[in-house]
This record gives C-alpha cells, structure tokens and sequence, in this order.
C-alpha cells in the first residue's frame, strides 16, 4: 500500500524486452536501502523489485501491466516519481494508493496560474470510473485533490515544490499518464452500477 506522496525521482538507465515484458533498470537516490521483492511504485505502478546492481536496480512490468499503463512509453533517460510501500508506523500524509494502474489518461492543458499551475486530463469513461469535486486522485503516483470534476475529465492544481520534485516538472499537453481512482469511490459505483 502506497499514500501517493513522492519520494523521489528515478532514471530510467536500460530498457530490455523480453517476449511481452519490459525489464527497466532505474537509478535513484536510495538504491542503496532497497531489496529484492521490495514493491515500489513507479509512476503509480507497484513493481517488484527482482535485481539490484550497483547504483540501479531492475523491475520487470509483464504485458498486462503495459496494457493497463503509460510504462511502456518510457525511454533512456526519462524519469519515473517512486515512493515505497507504506510504513505500519509512519504518518498517513496522502490517500489510499494501492499502485495498480485503472487506466491512462491524455493531458490536454497547463495553466500557469499566480504561484501554481493548474492540469486538466481527459480519459476514457467507459470504464465506469469516475471522480469526485474534492476527491482524491492519483496522477503517475502523485496524490492530488480532484477540481473541476467532469463526466470524462477532471483537474489537478498543483504546488511549486510538487511540481518541481516531480515528473510533473517535464508534463506537458498530449502526454500520456497513469490514473488510479480513489478505492472507496471504485467500491460505491461498482455496489450503485449493481443495484
């Protein structure tokens, strides 16, 4: 389990297909506190770790992963947003992320407003996915608080220091993003589509 607060930004070194998979090998700042079988997420998509060497450690996303994310887009030399799994006894700062990827979604604007900048993106709500004003949301990893929630588009507004220590600093319209809806917002129209 994830909170959708950032930790920090990793570097895509190798990209290696094999069959339907991708191995991505990533540099990061904390290379050195990770493990093997360790879950981290990358852009919002938990992955295991499977192999750690030197300064960069492996992760491989299979064909459904890939499907269901932007991952499969990434390049040498991109950058991912990483945050490990959640600690029993740390502080809750985000919302319920579970790092598995609903869908993908198009940005198709930047605002720069007075001290911070506002995303609209646009997805496929045939899904039956949906969100909430003031809702929660997890854009590429990130947690961040719904506005302007539309029937197949919603907007983000985000702060200088997220911006800045994030994949949100590169983001630009036409972009290709991961989204997880809120969990509790999935239960109740699953439990209402039912009904």
């Amino acid at each position: 389990m994830f909170t959708g607060i950032i930790e920090g930004l990793g570097e895509v070194m190798v990209i290696e297909k094999e069959g339907e998979n991708i191995h991505f090998s990533i540099e990061c700042s904390f290379t050195d506190e990770l493990k093997i079988d360790q879950s981290l997420a990358h852009n919002g998509v938990c992955l295991t770790i499977v192999n750690i060497n030197g300064d960069e450690y492996t992760v491989t996303a299979i064909k459904e992963t890939l499907d269901k994310s932007s991952l499969g887009g990434l390049e040498i030399g991109g950058h991912v947003n990483l945050e490990r799994a959640m600690l029993a006894n740390g502080r809750f700062d985000g919302h319920v992320v579970q790092g598995h990827v609903d869908q993908t979604a198009v940005c198709k604007s930047v605002i720069e407003e007075d001290g911070s900048w506002t995303f609209t993106f646009e997805y496929d709500n045939n899904t039956g996915n949906i969100t909430v004003e003031k809702g929660s949301i997890t854009v590429n990893g990130v947690s961040l608080t719904v506005v302007n929630s539309q029937e197949n588009q919603f907007s983000v507004c985000i702060i200088p220091y997220t911006k800045e220590h994030t994949t949100f600093n590169t983001l630009k319209v036409g972009d290709k993003i991961n989204l997880e809806f809120d969990i509790i917002g999935k239960y109740v129209a699953k439990m209402m589509a039912n009904s």
